[in-house]
């Protein structure tokens, strides 16, 4: 016991080993009321460790090479001893990591965690999200099927409608004049080294964020303001051990689900896994339907239901871009008194409701082949996804609120 003591105490004199434990765990104060949607922040963390540590035992065996890309991931698959396991962890993890980054973003607009002092905190989520979906869009490149490459094909090539660069951009993107294997080499390089890389500096910075200003909570009240004699808030509780006991728990119970899922259904029915990433590419093959994987149809649908012009789709690229880069507006959109949805009037509850019911509706039609019918519910949806946005700072001032409590409620 002396010699460990020993030892905390020569390490922490040339590193804050103890300093940072305290500041970040034993001494960081998270307020008592955490609910189930707080849970999904802790969980995306473990989902970004299983990704990487998949993906490091995955590029073992993978081969980056338009000839071989498809072969290697058949004799990880077949041949390698539990490859088939990290193939499918990986791949499920994916799409589990989106499911759980969905539903953390949803607690932020429920609970208002966007607001004062927290803008800053929102738009570095918001900047891992968009490096989440860079980094998912490359990695489904390299199984080198036929839904990767014409996937792939697809989503460059409307960077090529950007007017007057946009040749030039999509073939910066490709590396060459149509999606090769330099292509596959240069997204492998980004997919396992550049984005991972800044994907985890980017997630240290939210950590660091998220430590300076506190946790937000179900009635979105500041528990810094409230101190006890101690100088500790008084509704608050320390991260260790007690929260980290309780997201113990939800681990345990996510890792049920991911392990459901990995040995009984890893292609969830076509959507996790596409039936066509089981054939090799064929450039002079087209599928008869192409869509991306589903944690992108919603904004692939947008994209589809906007009407393009003088023969260029370049009006939905920039919906589609709007889409998904208009979250970074909401601390500024949002004018409601309140934080929290339990104190909001019914006007905020029913716009959030219509979004959620959007968002889902446009991700189900972007699975969808293209019809006349589907493009105008696709339409209808787009149009309510943007008035959510839009009017927000109309009908957050309007909205009738309830007053906060003084102190937290239950959960």
């Amino acid at each position: 016991m002396n010699a460990m003591k020993k030892l905390l105490g020569w390490v922490d004199e040339r590193f804050p080993l103890i300093e940072t434990w305290k500041l970040h765990l034993s001494e960081y104060y998270a307020p008592k009321n955490f609910n189930f949607w707080y849970f999904f922040g802790g969980l995306a963390l473990l989902v970004l460790v299983i990704q990487i540590v998949s993906g490091i035992f995955l590029t073992m065996n993978y081969k980056p090479d338009a000839l071989f890309a498809f072969a290697s991931v058949e004799y990880i698959m077949r041949d390698v001893q539990w490859g088939w396991l990290l193939r499918y962890m990986h791949s499920t993890g994916a799409s589990l990591f989106f499911v759980v980054i969905y539903l953390h973003m949803f607690r932020g607009m429920m609970y208002g965690s966007y607001r004062k002092p927290r803008e800053l905190l929102w738009i570095i989520g918001m900047v891992i999200y968009l490096a989440l979906m860079a980094e998912a869009f490359m990695g489904y490149l390299l199984p080198w099927g036929q839904m990767s490459y014409w996937g792939a094909q697809v989503i460059v090539n409307l960077f090529a409608t950007v007017p007057y660069i946009g040749n030039d951009l999509s073939t910066l993107i490709r590396g060459d004049f149509v999606i090769s294997d330099i292509t596959l080499n240069r997204f492998f390089a980004l997919h396992v080294i550049a984005v991972p890389l800044l994907l985890v500096a980017i997630v240290f910075v939210h950590l660091v964020a998220l430590h300076a200003v506190g946790s937000n909570n179900p009635d979105g009240i500041e528990i810094k303001k409230n101190k006890g004699a101690d100088g500790h808030p008084v509704d608050g509780i320390p991260f260790f051990p007690y929260m980290v006991a309780k997201d113990g728990v939800a681990t345990v119970a996510f890792l049920i689900v991911f392990c459901a899922v990995l040995f009984f259904a890893p292609e969830m029915g076509g959507y996790f896994i596409e039936a066509n990433n089981f054939v090799p590419a064929d450039p002079m093959k087209t599928p008869a339907h192409i869509a991306p994987v589903w944690y992108f149809t919603p904004y692939y649908a947008i994209l589809r239901a906007v009407p393009p012009m003088f023969s260029s789709q370049f009006p939905g690229v920039v919906a589609m871009g709007v889409a998904t880069m208009i979250f970074f507006a909401l601390p500024w959109l949002d004018r409601g008194k309140v934080k929290s949805i339990r104190y909001r009037g019914p006007i905020y509850k029913a716009f959030l409701a219509a979004f959620v019911v959007s968002f889902l509706g446009l991700g189900l039609l972007g699975t969808l082949p293209s019809t006349p019918t589907y493009t105008n519910i696709a339409r209808v949806l787009s149009v309510v996804y943007f008035a959510f946005f839009i009017l927000m700072p109309w009908y957050t001032k309007i909205d009738k609120c309830k007053p906060e409590p003084d102190r937290l409620t239950s959960n």
